[in-house]
């Protein structure tokens, strides 16, 4: 079986362009250097770049023979000789910088034989799509579905009727989006599940009583939603995930949620229904958020937490129930000591 290249191999550049796109400065080397791709600190060879930015990996960079490392300020010395330094503010942020300019098509992902609208989809004649729009094989637009310029649906995706997709978005194949308002550059991963019923019941020994749910769904600009992720629609209002936002995999998000810009959510995130998210709010995987809770703007959330209560804007928190870090790993010293005080009685 032949192994498969998914990613077109980049033409070789110079050290004076990479340093160009990734705002770096070159320390050491010849910027007419010829770079022909990028690589792990442990796997480079001649003529490869590699970035370094933690010290765990300090041995793989020490034993590198790469043509050239992406570092930051406090490592530039690290870097053995040989090896042509770029010194830049954030190593990773810049080697995400080169990346981007090196494999365009990893960003959006595009089958160079599908483009336009499949005769294998089904598009309903009352939908709007602007000029350059992609709609693969086997998906499905409902009437009144209004599609922006530059915006991809994946194969065996559902766009429901009257949702609104703004321009140069991608819809993941498998995704369902209903009951939704999408802006611009919006990217759904495989596996979406975005404006389908909140969980909302009015419970009772008569049984459980549905809730009809009638909000929407707002996703704002650049935001990404990583795959098998569901975003619930709002039950009397909307449901709004703010610009910027990135979502990781399998993360639920409740009804009426309000997420603010910049947020990062990992995977496994469970946010119950109505709670707030300032912006630029990080939550570590599998950490679970109660209903009506306010987490404060800059707020960090450790992984594998419960937030019970409001948290502030700014700290950084952990534990269940959540509190801050320092008196989270000070209880947990204190219990540490009782449990060996008393398995040495």
């Amino acid at each position: 079986m032949s192994e498969p290249n998914f990613f077109k191999t980049p033409d070789p550049v110079t050290l004076g362009e990479i340093a160009s796109w990734a705002g770096a400065e070159i320390l050491r080397g010849d910027p007419s250097l010829e770079i022909a791709g990028v690589a792990p600190l442990e796997d480079a060879g001649a003529g490869m770049l590699v970035f370094f930015d933690n010290t765990v990996y300090l041995k793989q960079l020490e034993g590198t023979t790469a043509a050239a490392c992406l570092v930051g300020k406090r490592h530039k010395d690290k870097v053995p000789e040989g090896v042509a330094v770029l010194v830049c503010a954030d190593a990773y942020r810049s080697w995400a910088l080169v990346l981007a300019m090196l494999y365009p098509e990893a960003m959006q992902p595009r089958d160079p034989g599908v483009a336009g609208v499949s005769e294998r989809a089904i598009v309903d004649p009352g939908a709007v799509i602007e000029d350059n729009v992609t709609v693969e094989p086997g998906a499905v637009v409902g009437a009144g579905v209004e599609i922006g310029a530059g915006t991809v649906i994946r194969a065996n995706a559902v766009i429901g009727r009257g949702v609104r997709i703004g321009r140069d978005c991608v819809v993941g194949s498998n995704c369902t989006v209903q009951h939704s308002v999408l802006g611009n550059r919006v990217f759904l991963h495989p596996g979406v599940s975005c404006g389908q019923d909140g969980f909302g019941y009015a419970m009772g020994p008569q049984g459980h009583l549905k809730v009809p749910q009638v909000g929407r769904v707002i996703i704002q600009d650049d935001v990404e939603v990583g795959a098998n992720t569901s975003i619930d629609r709002g039950a009397n209002r909307d449901t709004i995930i703010g610009e910027g936002t990135k979502i990781d995999n399998q993360v639920q998000i409740g009804h009426n949620v309000v997420v603010g810009r910049h947020c990062v959510l990992v995977s496994q995130v469970g946010l119950s229904g109505s709670c707030t998210l300032e912006d630029f709010v990080a939550i570590g995987g599998q950490t679970g958020v109660r209903g009506h809770v306010t987490i404060g703007m800059g707020a960090q959330v450790a992984a594998v937490s419960v937030v019970s209560d409001d948290l502030p804007a700014g700290g950084r928190y952990g534990g269940t129930p959540a509190k801050p870090v320092k008196q989270w790993f000070r209880e947990v010293a204190a219990v540490r000591k009782l449990a060996e005080r008393g398995g040495g009685s």
